[in-house]
């Protein structure tokens, strides 16, 4: 496994070995030794999945302590944009967001640690998008920035995604006092 750290510190992506032929394909999606020795030092206690179709954007989301959670998420099936953003103040970061296509073709993942806001838009139908959660999840814990929030200026794909009453009504961030620091 490739791990490298993005402009967001604490965020990573992970690239697998893959192993191809006729058959089909093997690679390791975790595996804890390696992420030890890239100083990753997680306790998954959850996987969540969901199935899109294309053009539909789940984000910006997050829970806040003590239920606050770490993603490591990738595509099983089709393609995504998936966006981190850095809501920890005294952050060097704060408020800026890192983008990336996870696909199934590719095989990626990213790891956004607490603090991180996270979303994701479909680029393919019947995109199935996998998860492993460092904290269970808690309804009153949840957050949500707005996707279009024009402070953060995330560059999606698409203008007109498919969203959730939830999505829609997120938070904008110049209004948003964050639980969060380093």
């Amino acid at each position: 496994m490739e791990i490298s750290e993005t402009k967001l510190k604490g965020t990573v992506v992970i690239k697998p070995r893959v192993f191809e032929d006729a058959r089909g394909y093997f690679f390791e999606s975790y595996n804890k030794q390696v992420f030890l020795n890239a100083g990753l030092n997680l306790n998954f206690v959850q996987d969540n999945q969901s199935l899109s179709q294309k053009g539909v954007l789940r984000g910006l989301h997050f829970q806040n302590a003590p239920h606050a959670q770490g993603k490591l998420v990738r595509v099983i099936t089709g393609a995504v944009f998936d966006v981190a953003v850095d809501i920890r103040q005294n952050s060097p970061t704060y408020g800026q967001w890192f983008g990336l296509e996870l696909n199934a073709r590719n095989k990626w993942m990213m790891y956004i640690p607490e603090g991180f806001a996270h979303g994701f838009l479909t680029l393919e139908d019947n995109t199935i998008f996998s998860y492993k959660c460092t904290n269970f999840y808690n309804k009153a814990s949840e957050d949500c920035l707005l996707w279009k929030d024009q402070d953060l200026g995330i560059k999606w794909p698409f203008e007109n995604p498919l969203l959730s009453e939830k999505d829609l009504e997120g938070k904008h961030f110049k209004n948003f006092t964050s639980l969060f620091s380093i």
